[in-house]
């Protein structure tokens, strides 16, 4: 089956208008997307404070804060994703439209990172204000290429999630979760990842998430550096191999996936 380049773009625009529209939909979203997860921010920022922290590691609570938005977007809306799309009887059609699968994914991605970003950003404005977060960027190149490398090495991994969770039912929900909470610990959400230790750092570093936001203190931060894992060069060249790396084998992995679902029949809910 030929598949054309005007196709998938058409496929990439349709899935990111569906989300982008949805988010505007529904009201509530934009209360629970954006004020109740400032809280739990909030939470860690006030433990430091009563320990008596120095005043970066505020800065680094709110940085985590915004950025756990792609995180459990990436879980909820990208992994889980193919396992929603087979509950509501959508993934078959999927399976024989004239287009990549990837197309679907990196639509889903696009749009679905319109809300996240909205989350994100309000994270980040009402945090800084309200906690007055002094920042001290070193180099706004460099920050601004960590952020896009982190995102794409996420959304990256969140396709290949999306790849093994697709033959999957309610095993896929349980997946999530359990991804969710242990890599807010390993990479560093609110605190400096250093701390854990060389050894869990370092694998901890296979999440695109950890050297991402320990780039960006090391950037963003007068004493970043001294917390930081490595250097935040080293973390930008290891960021461009995460995402060539996830991105490759989300494609082989998604195509093996879907033959195996054929062979099988695990692609409608047959099996459920």
């Amino acid at each position: 089956m030929k598949i054309d380049l005007k196709t998938n773009i058409k496929a990439i625009i349709a899935r990111s208008y569906v989300r982008i529209v949805a988010a505007n939909r529904e009201p509530s979203w934009w209360f629970t997307e954006t004020l109740l997860p400032i809280l739990s921010t909030a939470a860690y920022v006030y433990v430091y404070k009563a320990l008596n922290a120095p005043e970066e590691y505020t800065g680094f609570v709110i940085l985590g804060g915004t950025m756990s938005a792609y995180w459990i977007h990436v879980l909820w809306s990208m992994a889980a994703q193919f396992y929603w799309e087979k509950e509501i009887g959508n993934l078959e059609l999927y399976m024989i439209a004239p287009i990549s699968r990837m197309s679907i994914l990196l639509g889903m991605a696009s749009g679905g990172m319109f809300l996240a970003t909205t989350r994100a950003v309000f994270i980040f404005l009402v945090g800084s204000l309200i906690f007055k977060v002094d920042f001290a960027i070193i180099s706004l190149p460099k920050l601004f290429a960590v952020f896009v490398l982190t995102l794409v090495g996420l959304y990256g991994l969140g396709m290949l999630f999306s790849s093994l969770f697709m033959l999957y039912g309610r095993e896929a929900w349980h997946g999530v979760t359990l991804l969710q909470e242990p890599v807010h610990l390993m990479s560093g959400f609110f605190f400096p990842v250093r701390n854990l230790g060389f050894a869990v750092a370092l694998g901890a570093s296979l999440i695109p998430m950890t050297l991402g936001l320990d780039a960006m203190r090391q950037l963003a931060f007068k004493t970043g550096a001294k917390s930081g894992f490595i250097s935040a060069d080293v973390e930008i060249a290891a960021l461009v191999g995460l995402c060539v790396l996830f991105l490759v084998v989300s494609k082989y992995a998604l195509e093996y996936m879907e033959k195996l679902g054929k062979k099988e029949g695990r692609l409608t809910l047959r099996w459920q």
